[in-house]
């Protein structure tokens, strides 16, 4: 990077905060050191913490506010008080042009709710999604929408096709990224009118991806595709039961190898194979969920997020500014109205002839 970039911090968001969130900006500082940062939070708490880490103390602005948006609180409490909170502020400074983007390990309902409300939409986008990286067997795939919309027609899912796809080519940087919806079958006759007709015009539509058509459940794992698309419903459903299915796995695994002196012997004979399968999977690696399709940048991260894991989701913040996503998607949503526009205006002109 050439450019300075900064970055919107909620400090008292997430379980651990600030402590992680100061040690993860610390640790993104030494990554991205063109990186600067505006954290929002209680300065008490906030500054003995940043004078442990010289670099990031040389590189950071520390606002207070003493208000916070609490894990329990619900998404309309939050619009009502919550911004002079520690997120709202965060959110505003994106608004006010003074950040590229927010981050925040926060509530994700009052997190969504307050930047749908104060960043507003972006032009052709009808709903925000939440879209995230998934460890897959060949590495890493996208998958949206996890949880902002239960309900999807066919045209929210079009568009996050597009969404998706523009977030392939900033983070994994794939040219022309793989894209399929999330169905009960790869057969054209499986699934509700909804998917059939989003499967029809992603077809027809002439954009900067490879549309493949259905995926059903085992592909998740398998990254058959860079971008699976899906509703808010079916899509948190699934990520919970990845992110479950994960821990099970470690789980068992860890029981079995100390489930004898064979097993722990091996286990050292393996142990930096094992390693590597652990980090795979390991959630920190793959941190920061976006939502997509606003007037500015709001990274989600895990509430349990270590520093490390934060420092994921600021990358993806990094990644997400450089690589100018929003004028990405705006590139393509133009493409694609204008061609919903010439396949209207031709029926027209059938229908008179």
């Amino acid at each position: 990077m050439t450019r300075e970039l900064i970055i919107a911090l909620d400090a008292m968001g997430g379980d651990d905060a600030p402590e992680i969130v100061v040690e993860g900006a610390s640790l993104a500082r030494e990554r991205y050191p063109t990186v600067k940062f505006i954290l929002f939070g209680d300065e008490t708490a906030i500054v003995p913490l940043v004078t442990r880490y010289p670099l990031l103390k040389e590189g950071c602005e520390i606002r207070h506010t003493d208000k916070v948006v609490s894990a329990e609180e619900k998404p309309s409490q939050a619009l009502r008080r919550g911004r002079e909170s520690s997120m709202g502020c965060a959110i505003q400074a994106v608004k006010n042009g003074e950040a590229c983007a927010a981050v925040s390990a926060g509530n994700t309902g009052a997190l969504m709710a307050m930047a749908k409300f104060m960043l507003r939409t972006m032009p052709g986008i009808d709903r925000p999604a939440l879209a995230s990286l998934l460890p897959t067997s060949n590495g890493e795939s996208i998958m949206l929408d996890l949880g902002a919309n239960v309900e999807c027609d066919e045209n929210n899912l079009v568009q996050f096709s597009i969404m998706g796809a523009a977030f392939a080519r900033t983070v994994l940087g794939v040219s022309k990224p793989s894209v399929a919806l999330l169905n009960v079958g790869v057969e054209e006759l499986k699934g509700n009118d909804v998917i059939k007709n989003a499967d029809r015009m992603l077809k027809e539509a002439d954009l900067p991806m490879n549309y493949v058509g259905f995926t059903e459940g085992h592909g998740l794992a398998s990254g058959e595709v860079d971008v699976v698309v899906t509703d808010g419903f079916t899509g948190n459903v699934a990520l919970k039961m990845a992110e479950g299915t994960a821990k099970m796995i470690s789980g068992l695994l860890s029981a079995a190898l100390k489930d004898s002196i064979f097993s722990k012997i091996g286990y050292l004979f393996a142990r930096s194979s094992l390693q590597g399968l652990k980090d795979h999977l390991d959630p920190n690696n793959h941190n920061g969920a976006v939502f997509m399709g606003l007037n500015g940048l709001v990274i989600k991260s895990h509430g349990s997020a270590n520093g490390s894991g934060f420092a994921s989701a600021v990358g993806v913040a990094v990644d997400m500014a450089v690589n100018d996503l929003a004028g990405k998607i705006t590139v393509d949503l133009k493409n694609f109205e204008g061609h919903m526009q010439g396949q209207t205006e031709m029926l027209a002109e059938e229908k008179v002839i």
